[in-house]
């Protein structure tokens, strides 16, 4: 598991129906590609985050797949049109299994 890994996330906490609102995310891990050799010249091990997702109210929102050359703490940002008050569900997926998630509410007035 990846070390100090913190996902943040920021959503509004209140929207009109049918009001398409911006989403922005970010998740703090060092994606370590595979390919660079530690000083003992030993290669270092892949590491990244290779899957983040986002649904609302368990509908599909967003789904990336991420490569090696993605950045250290990727950042989304994203809009989306939320019909109705629910939760947003965040889930990103790490190389070696782990599974990092944060949920968001939002009140439609």
């Amino acid at each position: 598991m990846a070390e100090n890994v913190k996902p943040r996330v920021r959503v509004p906490k209140t929207a009109s129906a049918g009001e398409v609102i911006t989403i922005k995310t970010l998740i703090s891990h060092q994606m370590e590609s595979g390919q660079r050799k530690d000083k003992d010249g030993n290669v270092i091990p892949r590491s990244i985050i290779n899957h983040f997702s986002v649904s609302f109210n368990g509908a599909p929102v967003l789904d990336v797949a991420m490569e090696p050359a993605i950045s250290t703490n990727p950042y989304f940002e994203f809009e989306a049109k939320v019909p109705e008050s629910g939760e947003f569900l965040f889930t990103w997926k790490d190389d070696d299994g782990s599974v990092y998630e944060d949920r968001q509410s939002i009140e439609v007035s």
